[in-house]
């Protein structure tokens, strides 16, 4: 049976999403495994860890809570320093999970993650760079969150990302920069790389449009 989760916990864990969207992972976080797999992280082979962390995000966007009690950010943490690719990448697709809920926010800045997302921006793999830009896209919608980005150089990370040849990284870049541009010393610094922003207005992709007029207009904003 599964454990009950203390009240204050469960309301800083619980997602909007509709539960139907992912059955196999409702499954497990109501079957109480959620704990387990996090803890295989540490034991098992990489194939394995590989789909371990498939299954955690899915499950993640179901509830954090558990995971987050099994101590998911300091394992996951590991993993986005390890010297696979494909774990590497998929620690940051996991991370994106973590980041969603409050609680997840506010361990990712408690636990020093965000420096090391910051790093993995410049990671040679692309997919990686994609999971690195939307974990802290998330994870800077918190003041405490931007700030820590910002104090590990993000925003000199994330320019070189929006011509990135691969469209998610772009999307996920400028996303981030919005976040970031919303801090006073956010803002300053990227007004003088608008022009920068303003190429992407005529991406191929619609939503990296979008994500680019909406960039340009908090990075331009007057009181």
């Amino acid at each position: 049976m599964r454990r009950a989760l203390p009240a204050s916990c469960s309301s800083r864990c619980r997602l909007p999403a509709p539960r139907a969207r992912a059955p196999g992972a409702v499954g497990l976080v109501d079957a109480g495994l959620v704990p387990k797999l996090v803890k295989k992280l540490e034991t098992e082979v990489e194939e394995v860890q590989e789909l371990i962390l498939d299954t955690l995000y899915f499950c993640l966007r179901v509830e954090a809570c558990e995971a987050l009690q099994a101590g998911a950010v300091s394992i996951l943490k590991e993993k986005l320093q390890h010297p696979s690719v494909a774990i590497r990448s998929k620690a940051a697709y996991a991370m994106m999970g973590v980041c969603v809920p409050m609680a997840g926010k506010d361990a990712v800045c408690k636990e020093e993650v965000i420096p090391i997302l910051v790093q993995l921006l410049g990671d040679t793999d692309a997919e990686v760079r994609a999971n690195a830009a939307g974990a802290l896209m998330s994870a800077t919608i918190t003041t405490p969150g931007k700030y820590a980005a910002l104090h590990s150089g993000a925003i000199t990370a994330l320019l070189p990302l929006v011509k990135d040849s691969l469209s998610k990284v772009r999307l996920n870049t400028l996303k981030c920069l919005t976040n970031l541009s919303e801090t006073s010393e956010g803002r300053k610094t990227l007004l003088d790389h608008t022009a920068l922003l303003q190429e992407l207005l005529d991406d191929p992709s619609e939503a990296v449009r979008k994500a680019a007029t909406t960039a340009l207009s908090v990075i331009q904003w007057k009181p």
